[in-house]
């Protein structure tokens, strides 16, 4: 007769008397690959709808003016800078997303991939619209349609949920890095 043990066989054993070696955290992507897709999914419906409701349509106050919704097909990039780039844009939007998944493998604290997948997530939600938007691909304008404190960028440039993410998801990193807390899932400074 086979005799099964049902102890934790998760611990790792020890020999003579020491502590047993801490486990890594465990990997992260599938946190990072949610996290993408919710985004972009939310990026690809609000441009949908903003598309289809906005068109031709003067700036929509909200919020008692504190945002204005309003469609504008962006060429360039953030602050519509490089506006003659749009090709270039897209190959490094290309890059960063290609770099990104890569990368996700190795990821094993919540906070990288939460932010990491934000920032993935904005990076396709604009490659999308350069590849598969008019003029054409490589070359597609970005819809933006976010404006905030006065209509037509007057206060601030007009942005979409891509960009968002891509702030947020950026910020983030940069406070998980400034606290010490590493993609691997370790704290800087702990012993």
């Amino acid at each position: 007769m086979v005799r099964v043990s049902t102890e934790n066989r998760s611990q790792p054993e020890t020999t003579s008397g020491e502590e047993p070696a801490p486990q890594a955290p465990k990997r992260r992507v599938g946190l990072l690959a949610a996290v993408a897709l919710a985004a972009v999914a939310l990026d690809i419906l609000t441009k949908v709808l903003v598309v289809s409701n906005l068109e031709g349509r003067e700036p929509v106050r909200i919020l008692g003016g504190l945002v204005y919704l309003q469609l504008v097909r962006n060429p360039g990039a953030a602050f519509s800078m490089a506006t003659g780039m749009t090709w270039v844009l897209a190959l490094v939007a290309i890059a960063v997303v290609g770099t990104l998944i890569w990368f996700a493998g190795r990821l094993r604290s919540a906070g990288w991939a939460v932010g990491l997948g934000l920032v993935l997530a904005g990076a396709l939600g604009n490659l999308i619209d350069r590849l598969f938007r008019a003029p054409g691909p490589l070359r597609g304008h970005v819809v933006d349609f976010i404006s905030v404190f006065a209509p037509n960028a007057e206060a601030f440039p007009v942005f979409n949920v891509a960009d968002s993410c891509i702030c947020v998801g950026g910020a983030l990193i940069v406070l998980l890095s400034v606290l010490g807390r590493d993609y691997d899932g370790t704290v800087r400074g702990r012993k």
